[in-house]
């Protein structure tokens, strides 16, 4: 009864560890390293904080991320987009803040979300009832990309790359 009582203590304790060091510690050695895109658009400052997971042999859109489903867009914590000013995307107002990226990817158009939880592990505790805004942008065809990554451009397009797939949204 004594060694079954110390072998749970010493596996629990393990695990324990280990999820202590993929949330903390040392980000850049996570599987899915922290990147960041940032650009001034007129006045304002954008800032996109995201995890960057990678292909690895994976199929992608369809299969380890689900179509129809709201995602994380990234992985580990949930991806931020903060702007300094009210800005608008795809034409609707977004007010100046720091929100939490979500997507609804589709075969070939997207809802990217905007929801007013920035502090979330992934996307266990979306609510849509905290959802600030939601556009639609389109998805293409683009050249195969390892890490998913994000720019954006001076004029405003913030673009994401991931397997042979890009999605882009305007931002002004």
């Amino acid at each position: 009864m004594k060694s079954t009582f110390f072998t749970t203590l010493v596996v629990s304790i393990f695990f324990v560890s280990t999820a202590c060091g993929q949330m903390g510690g040392d980000k850049s050695q996570r599987k899915s390293p922290p990147a960041k895109a940032e650009q001034k658009v007129g006045d304002a400052t954008i800032v996109i904080d995201y995890s960057q997971p990678s292909v690895r042999g994976r199929e992608i859109y369809g299969d380890l991320v689900s179509y129809g489903k709201v995602w994380r867009t990234g992985a580990n914590e949930a991806t931020t987009f903060k702007t300094d000013k009210d800005i608008m995307v795809n034409g609707k107002k977004l007010p100046a803040g720091k929100y939490a990226l979500f997507t609804i990817p589709g075969e070939k158009e997207w809802t990217i979300i905007f929801n007013s939880e920035p502090k979330q592990w992934g996307a266990y505790k979306y609510d849509e009832k905290k959802d600030v805004l939601q556009v639609k942008a389109k998805s293409t065809s683009h050249d195969m990309t390892e890490k998913m990554t994000f720019t954006i451009s001076e004029d405003g397009q913030v673009h994401l790359d991931w397997a042979k797939t890009r999605v882009t949204f305007k931002v002004n």
